[in-house]
C-alpha cells in the first residue's frame, strides 16, 4: 500500500501515467452508472485513439447517456431544459464513437446492462454485450484480468468513499487486500456524490492515482416521469402485499415511486377509503400502519426507499442498517438529500456489495434468512407469459433493452426464504406507433424469469398469485388480470392449446378490466393522495402540463387515424387551460393560425383532448 497516490489536475497527464504503469494496455474496470469518472476515462480514449499501440478494454455496464431528440417534438420539448433535467453531464467519448460507428479497432467495451433502450438498434453494443446476473458479473469482470480499478469518489480528510459505487467495487478491493487479485486503483474526486460510510470507505493509500479536475461535473440526473393512473392502481395492489415487520425490494421508475407513496399513505392510514371504492377484487390483507416498520436490502436504492426512510416506514435495523444497497442511480434530490443528513442517520442506509444484497448464500447466510423475514422483492416486466415466464430485459431476440441484473438474483432469494415472494409488476397493456397491445400474452419472445419460478404479478386490473399453482389455474388467474379487451383472445390460445378448459369463462367481477374503470376508481383521489409526481419533480409547471399531451402525441405517431383525431381535436375542442404557454415553450406560436405546422396543430389538439378527458 503507497503512503499516497499521486495526485494529478490534468487529465490527460494522468491517462498517460496510466498507460505507463501498465506497459501500454489497459484492462479497465468501470462502475456502472453513477460511479463512472468521466474526466478520466475521456483522457484515457482520447490517448488510445491517437496512439494505436495503445490498448484500452473497458469492461462496464449502464452507460449514461443524455437522451438524444428523435425528433423536431422531442428536441423543442428537451433542449431548453437538458442540463435542468439531466444535468451538466458531459458526454463519454467512448459511448459517442460507439453512437458514431467510430470506435477504434484498439478500444473494446463491453457492458452486462445497458441504459434502458440506449443501444437498441446498434451493433457494436449489441455485439459486445455481456449476459450476466448482476451477483455474477463480478466472476466475469476478474475473467477479464483487470489490471486498472477506476472510480469516481468523493473525499473526507485522508479516507474516500465509493459512494455510489460499492456493488463490485468493495469485493474487488477487499480481494486485493486478501491477496486474490493485482489491479491499480485510480480515481477522480467529485464531491457531488454523498461521502457513504462503512464498506464504502477507502484510506487514500488504496489508491496509485488520484485526478483533482480544476472543474468538478455536475452529476447525471435520473428523470422522474409521472405516475398514470395504470401505475397507480398497481401500486395501491402491491401495497396490500407487503407485512409490517419484514423486508423491502423496490426498483425505480414510475411504479416504484408509487408503490413508496402508497406504502407511506398506508401508513398514515389513508388508503382505506380508495380500497374501500375499488370496483376490481383485491387481494393481499396487509393494510395497516407499520408498528415495527420494514428493513431494506435491495441492489438499487431509489429515491422511494430514501422517502420510506425518511418517513419511518423504514426502520427496522439489521446490524445498525435500517437499508443495505449496492449501488444508486436517482434524480439529483436524492443525492442532495443524502448529502445533507447528519453522518450517522446517513449510516444507517449501508452500501454494500452485491454479493451481499442480491445473494442469500455463504459464509452469512443463516444471518441474512434471519433479517430478510416476510421479503417482498418488488420488480417490473415488459411482458408476462400465460404460463408465467417473464421478459424483463429484451424487446425482441437478440435485441437488448437492459439486461437481467439483479432480477434473477432475487427471484432466487425469493424462492430460498421461507416466506419470501417475488412481485412482478406491469401495465396489462401498452400503445405503441398508434396501436395498442397486452402485456400479458400467450408466449414472450425472451424468457428472463422462467416459469417454474413465477411467482405474483400484478397488473392494475389485480394480483395473481402464481407460486405452486397447475397451469390451468396460472392461465386462469392471469386473464383475470389482462385487460378485457384481449381476454377473449387470450382465452382462446389457451383454450387451443389444451391447456384450459372448454367450458370455462371469465368471472363476471374481472370482465370490466378496462381503462375506464381505473379512471372512474382513481380519478377523484389524485388531487389529494395521488399526485403526479409523489417524490418531486425537476419538470417545471409548464412542463408538467405538457407530458401528458407528448405521451398522447407519441402514442399516436405511425398511426393516420390517432393523428387525425388529434388534428380534429385541435378545431373542435375548447383550448386546454395552459395551452398558450405550452405551445410558447415548444416554439411555437401561442395562438392558433390556419397555417401553423401540422405538428404543432397535433400537439394542440393533444393538450386539448387531455384537458376535455380531465374536465
Amino acid at each position: 500500500m503507497a503512503d499516497a497516490p499521486r495526485r494529478f489536475a490534468d487529465a490527460d497527464e494522468m491517462a498517460r501515467a496510466i498507460f505507463d504503469a501498465v506497459g501500454g494496455e489497459i484492462r479497465l474496470a468501470l462502475p456502472l452508472g453513477l460511479g463512472k469518472p468521466v474526466t478520466l476515462v475521456n483522457a484515457l480514449t482520447r490517448a488510445a485513439a491517437a496512439d494505436p499501440s495503445l490498448r484500452l478494454s473497458i469492461f462496464t455496464a449502464i452507460t449514461l447517456q443524455r437522451p438524444i431528440p428523435s425528433n423536431d417534438i422531442e428536441r423543442r420539448f428537451l433542449e431548453p431544459a437538458m442540463d435542468r433535467l439531466f444535468g451538466a453531464y458531459p458526454d463519454l467519448h467512448y459511448a459517442q464513437m460507439i453512437r458514431d460507428g467510430a470506435l477504434p479497432d484498439n478500444i473494446e467495451v463491453s457492458e452486462f446492462f445497458f441504459q434502458v433502450g440506449t443501444w437498441l438498434g446498434n451493433e457494436y453494443a449489441q455485439r459486445h454485450y455481456i449476459a450476466a446476473n448482476y451477483t455474477h458479473a463480478r466472476d466475469v469482470l476478474i475473467a477479464q484480468r483487470p489490471n486498472v480499478v477506476s472510480q469516481l469518489m468523493p473525499r473526507d480528510g485522508a479516507q474516500f468513499s465509493m459512494s455510489c459505487n460499492t456493488d463490485i467495487s468493495a469485493d474487488l478491493f477487499a480481494m486485493r487486500r486478501a491477496g486474490e487479485m493485482d489491479f491499480i486503483a485510480v480515481a477522480e474526486v467529485n464531491d457531488a456524490l454523498p461521502f457513504m460510510g462503512g464498506p464504502a470507505v477507502l484510506d487514500e493509500r488504496e489508491l496509485a492515482m488520484l485526478l483533482e479536475p480544476p472543474e468538478q461535473f455536475e452529476l447525471f440526473s435520473a428523470v422522474r416521469r409521472p405516475v398514470s393512473d395504470a401505475q397507480y392502481a398497481i401500486a395501491l395492489h402491491v401495497a396490500r402485499q407487503v407485512p409490517d415487520g419484514g423486508t423491502l425490494q423496490i426498483g425505480i421508475g414510475a411504479i416504484g415511486d408509487a408503490v413508496a407513496h402508497a406504502l407511506l399513505m398506508r401508513d398514515a392510514g389513508r388508503l382505506a377509503p380508495l380500497w374501500a371504492e375499488c370496483p376490481l377484487p383485491l387481494s393481499g390483507d396487509e393494510t395497516g400502519p407499520f408498528h415495527t416498520g420494514l428493513y431494506a436490502v435491495t441492489e438499487m436504492l431509489v429515491g422511494g426507499l430514501v422517502a420510506l426512510f425518511e418517513g419511518g416506514v423504514i426502520r427496522r435495523e439489521v446490524d445498525g442498517a435500517a437499508i443495505h444497497a449496492g449501488f444508486f442511480l436517482e434524480a439529483r434530490d436524492m443525492y442532495e438529500t443524502l448529502r445533507a443528513m447528519p453522518p450517522e442517520r446517513r449510516d444507517r442506509i449501508r452500501m454494500m456489495p452485491v454479493s451481499f444484497t442480491n445473494a442469500l448464500y455463504g459464509a452469512d447466510e443463516a444471518a441474512k434468512r434471519a433479517a430478510r423475514v416476510h421479503a417482498r422483492f418488488v420488480n417490473s416486466a415488459m411482458q408476462v407469459s400465460l404460463l408465467g415466464d417473464a421478459m424483463s430485459d429484451a424487446a425482441k431476440p437478440g435485441q437488448m433493452v437492459s439486461g437481467v441484473g439483479g432480477q434473477f438474483n432475487f427471484f432466487e432469494q425469493a424462492f430460498a426464504l421461507e416466506d419470501g415472494r417475488a412481485v412482478l409488476t406491469l401495465p396489462a397493456t401498452r400503445r405503441s406507433k398508434g396501436e395498442l397491445t397486452s402485456n400479458i400474452v400467450w408466449q414472450v419472445p425472451v424468457t428472463t424469469v422462467p416459469r417454474h419460478m413465477r411467482d405474483i404479478v400484478v397488473t392494475e386490473y389485480g394480483a395473481a398469485d402464481l407460486r405452486g399453482q397447475t397451469d390451468e389455474e396460472v392461465i386462469k388467474r392471469l386473464i383475470m388480470i389482462a385487460d378485457s379487451r384481449f381476454q377473449p383472445a387470450l382465452l382462446a390460445e389457451a383454450q387451443k392449446a389444451g391447456k384450459i378448459a372448454k367450458d370455462w369463462r371469465i368471472p363476471p367481477a374481472h370482465c370490466a378490466n378496462t381503462p375506464e374503470t381505473i379512471l372512474g376508481w382513481l380519478s377523484p383521489h389524485r388531487a389529494d393522495l395521488l399526485p403526479d409526481f409523489p417524490l418531486g419533480t425537476d419538470f417545471d409547471a409548464t412542463e408538467r402540463q405538457l407530458l401528458p399531451a407528448l405521451t398522447r402525441l407519441g402514442a399516436a405517431a405511425g398511426s393516420k387515424r390517432a393523428l387525425l383525431g388529434l388534428l380534429a381535436a385541435s378545431v373542435t375542442k375548447p383550448p386546454h387551460p395552459a395551452e398558450e404557454a405550452a405551445m410558447t415553450r415548444m416554439g411555437f406560436d401561442a395562438a392558433p393560425s390556419l397555417f401553423e405546422p401540422l405538428q404543432a396543430r397535433a400537439l394542440r389538439g393533444a393538450l386539448r383532448a387531455i384537458s376535455d378527458q380531465t374536465s
